[in-house]
């Protein structure tokens, strides 16, 4: 196992992770500003309003983009393991 290919399995492992990750975070910046507009412009200044709709946004977005993300995942695992006989020797 060379050093390119431990930094290649890196860098494909930040991408994976950044594709799983991207779509959820977006999805809860995007209820946070308009949950943050909303107590803005009524002033109401209370902690916990936010926390709600945000699950919800999250749960939405994982039902939605959850059969892809398992794919990626699943995509990626396997491309690893198929690749151990090539790194080990």
């Amino acid at each position: 196992m060379t050093p390119e290919s431990v930094i290649i399995i890196g860098q494909q492992a930040l991408v994976v992770t950044a594709m799983l990750s991207a779509p959820l975070l977006l999805a809860a910046l995007g209820a946070g500003l308009i949950i943050g507009m909303f107590q803005a412009a009524t002033q109401i200044n209370e902690v916990t309003l936010s926390f709600i709709p945000k699950l919800l946004v999250l749960a939405a977005a994982l039902y939605l983009g959850g059969g892809w993300m398992l794919k990626v995942i699943v995509g990626y695992s396997e491309s690893l393991i198929r690749s151990i006989p090539s790194l080990i020797g």
